[in-house]
């Protein structure tokens, strides 16, 4: 089941759409949503025939600590945003004039904007959730946020940690609010060292990938190499990359960004700040839950954030959009 795009579906140039990444998911989300139409389900029944098992069983049932595991965590955030906004198209909402999504949440960007087809990306995120669970051995990665610090004072404190071992700044959330990742040993004397550096609280996170550092180098090889056999068309919607905050319009341009991501920061304070200098005044984050919302809120209060996930905010986001 697709959902070719195009610019008479009622196009709102100060509308933009943002797609979460892991962290988001939840046993039982979008159950309410499901209730109102075909969408949600025939999307996940869709993913299910392409991986093998019953996706949405898995996330309406769990266990939790099964569809938190990356391998099944990032094809069910995929179909959960592209059934969100298959639910968003078929109830007449408004085109955006670009998307974005976070980390995972790129890809579903890319599918939304009709640039990789549905099926193509369920296969290359389970690839892609494998190749970075296997790039590093369990227990020796590890990921923490850093609150109430500057960027600049948190690369400081990683470059202080690090000892000779990986870690960097990987995500870029808000003002405030920057991850950090590396060899496990690095994040834990990172977090030990932040409160004397000036951070409110450094939380180690429970994730079992060092995303978007060095230590996924292996990743992003083996990923390029899958990449090379993936179809790409251009965006028939803009898509801002994690990478360079920019767009691609060229099938290399998109696996180069793709590639890059896996091993570099994502900018999202930087995309939310680009979307507002070119003219974008609200953002709907397209399901579930509301993580991006937050930060987009402590990015630039100006910019209206609404996340769409269940019946009501569904509602509330197409009046708010000026759906007919």
């Amino acid at each position: 089941m697709g959902i070719r795009v195009n610019r008479q579906m009622n196009p709102n140039d100060k509308l933009a759409f943002v797609f979460p990444g892991q962290g988001s998911q939840s046993v039982g989300m979008l159950s309410a949503l499901a209730a109102t139409g075909p969408q949600v389900t025939e999307t996940f029944a869709e993913a299910s025939r392409v991986l093998g098992y019953d996706l949405w069983e898995l996330v309406q049932k769990g266990p939790e600590d099964r569809l938190g595991q990356t391998e099944f965590t990032q094809p069910a955030m995929l179909a959960a945003g592209v059934a969100v906004w298959r639910v968003w198209v078929g109830r007449g909402g408004p085109v955006p004039a670009v998307m974005a999504g976070h980390s995972l949440g790129e890809y579903t960007a890319l599918v939304c904007a009709d640039a990789l087809g549905f099926p193509d990306a369920v296969r290359l995120v389970a690839d892609r959730a494998r190749f970075m669970q296997q790039a590093v051995a369990a227990g020796m990665g590890g990921m923490a946020a850093i609150l109430g610090m500057d960027d600049a004072a948190v690369s400081a404190l990683c470059e202080r940690a690090a000892e000779g071992d990986v870690l960097s700044p990987v995500n870029y959330n808000s003002p405030g609010q920057v991850v950090i990742a590396g060899t496990a040993a690095a994040v834990r004397r990172a977090v030990d060292q932040a409160p004397a550096a000036g951070a409110k609280r450094a939380v180690m996170l429970p994730v079992s990938v060092p995303s978007h550092c060095a230590l996924m180098h292996p990743a992003a090889l083996r990923l390029g190499e899958r990449l090379e056999g993936v179809e790409f068309s251009h965006p028939r919607i803009p898509v801002i990359h994690n990478f360079h905050v920019g767009l691609e319009a060229s099938a290399a341009g998109i696996r180069a960004a793709l590639v890059r991501q896996v091993e570099s920061p994502v900018r999202w304070s930087d995309t939310v700040h680009k979307m507002a200098a070119d003219g974008v005044s609200m953002l709907v984050e397209c399901g579930p839950g509301k993580v991006l919302s937050g930060l987009n809120k402590r990015i630039n209060r100006e910019l209206q954030a609404l996340p769409v996930y269940d019946p009501d905010t569904l509602q509330q986001g197409l009046a708010a959009a000026g759906a007919k």
